[in-house]
């Protein structure tokens, strides 16, 4: 009963220090030892105890980076508090259970071999984070290669392998950490040396193309933040003082001179493309600015039934050139999967919508240069970026509102994933945020300039512009696949081998 209990505030504790690698702490020094002791107990118990504890302290670790959740449904749903930790929890569990199927996996080929379960680790590890971003919608929220967001020699690999490149180094790392504690001295040393030059191999990569000059083709590209609350987005009565503030900010951004101009995802109080009216003011405005606009708004089609899309619509001085409708859509958010069976949770919270996703990637012709234009979650799905990227985007614009989420960590979170997508595709990236992080953020994943949460302003930047198709635009998830075939090569030879042990 005493072992259980320090081995439960063991893996807990690990999970806990593992969520304070991420915005808004930052430690991220700590991610590359805070997985080890899972790993050690995976491979110090059974199977069925690793799946257990693994579960337990990566539950812990969710819990802990997704608690920004609960001011979601605290503040915008029906659920009492202390119950709206429940949907949190449930989430965060769900997580969990990628990770604890890592640690039974590793944990069964380690009743063989300790050293080659701490080789296959890391294989493992990149693809259940690839598994948990694709099945039942995906969600890639917290994948560990994000801890490094700040540290820019360490993501350069992600224009080679993405952002599973980066979290296969980190997972080395701890393999390595474990066989410390686990295998015999000489064993342990050379999985150190192993990791170590895996280490080295990837710092000196990104200390060098760090050092390679900028391309000297930019674009000017200006952003509006107007820090309208939640509540007031959709609210009659301050429909005019909402384009107020945006018109206000964008004529501002006229004295920068850009050659385009990005508002928020939804950010006109009225369905953009029925209202003539707003269409010809922002007509008006392009004119006076010169530049196109992107501007975010919910499309509406039909009457009995209704459409309704997440759209970004590019206007000029002529009026609407072009529309992306938003494809990959948030479920629980604009979508409820299953609605026929659950579609009553529609009337739990008024953050629940019913949308129509879009079919196609559009990659708008510019000016300044061909870019394309994700809309908030979208962005954390690497490959759905590179299809814009693939598709001749030189600029990447994400537009987004997270005011859902306040002054919580889960804006910032948000922010961290984007310089992943700069340098996976060597690619500038615009972010547009209603009430924040707004940002410019180079090819080299360098934020270049931000505007705080709730700071209502503009932002101006000349940003580079992509100049070269990298080994990721080309190959995709490629790390996550050979993670997969590994993953399942080391299953299968453990299972030829003798069978299933108790």
């Amino acid at each position: 009963m005493r072992e259980s209990l320090i081995t439960a505030v063991g893996v807990m504790a690990a999970g806990g220090v593992l969520a304070l690698a991420f915005p808004r702490t930052n430690w991220d020094g700590v991610a590359w030892i805070a997985v080890a002791p899972l790993l050690v107990v995976a491979l110090l118990r059974g199977p069925r105890a690793a799946f257990f504890w693994g579960w337990l302290g990566a539950t812990t670790f969710f819990l802990g980076l997704l608690q920004w959740l609960n001011f979601t449904f605290m503040t915008f749903s029906a659920i009492p508090f202390p119950l709206t930790w429940l949907p949190t929890l449930a989430l965060a569990a769900y997580c969990g259970l990628w990770v604890a199927l890592v640690m039974a996996a590793t944990s069964w080929v380690g009743t063989r071999s300790t050293g080659w379960a701490l080789v296959l680790a890391p294989f493992a590890w990149v693809a259940a984070e690839w598994g948990r971003g694709h099945l039942f919608g995906g969600f890639p929220w917290g994948l560990l290669g994000y801890t490094q967001h700040a540290q820019l020699p360490a993501i350069q690999i992600a224009e080679l392998g993405g952002v599973y490149a980066v979290s296969f180094v980190v997972l080395a790392v701890n393999a390595a950490v474990a066989g410390v504690v686990l295998l015999p001295w000489r064993h342990a040393a050379a999985g150190a040396v192993l990791a170590g030059v895996l280490l080295a191999l990837s710092l000196g990569f990104g200390v060098w193309r760090l050092r390679e000059p900028m391309t000297e083709a930019t674009a000017r590209v200006a952003v509006v933040q107007p820090s309208i609350e939640q509540p007031l987005k959709w609210d009659p009565d301050h429909a005019a003082a909402t384009l107020g503030i945006y018109v206000a900010l964008s004529r501002r951004a006229v004295e920068d001179a850009p050659s385009l101009l990005v508002w928020p995802e939804t950010a006109t109080p009225t369905p953009l493309a029925r209202d003539a009216g707003l269409v010809s003011l922002l007509r008006g405005l392009a004119t006076s600015l010169r530049a196109p606009l992107v501007v975010g708004s919910i499309d509406v089609e039909g009457a009995s039934p209704v459409v309704l899309r997440n759209t970004a619509y590019l206007l000029t001085e002529r009026g609407i050139e072009g529309r992306y409708d938003k494809m990959h859509l948030v479920p629980f958010g604009e979508y409820v999967p299953l609605s026929g069976v659950i579609g009553f949770v529609r009337g739990w919270a008024e953050f629940i919508s019913e949308l129509e996703p879009g079919t196609r990637t559009v990659v708008f012709p510019g000016p300044p240069a061909p870019f394309g234009v994700v809309i908030c979650y979208e962005g954390i799905f690497p490959e759905l970026v590179r299809d814009f990227a693939k598709n001749g985007a030189r600029l990447i614009v994400n537009i987004t509102n997270d005011a859902w989420f306040g002054r919580t960590s889960g804006p910032l979170q948000h922010l961290a994933m984007y310089p992943f997508r700069a340098v996976e595709h060597r690619t500038s990236v615009v972010r547009a945020a209603n009430t924040g992080v707004s940002a410019f953020i180079a090819p080299t994943g360098q934020i270049l300039g931000r505007l705080s949460l709730f700071e209502r302003s503009t932002l101006t930047s000349a940003v580079p512009l992509r100049a070269r198709t990298t080994l990721y635009t080309k190959l995709g998830d490629w790390v996550a696949y050979a993670g997969i075939a590994v993953t399942a090569v080391g299953l299968g030879v453990r299972a030829l081998r003798r069978g299933i042990p108790r």
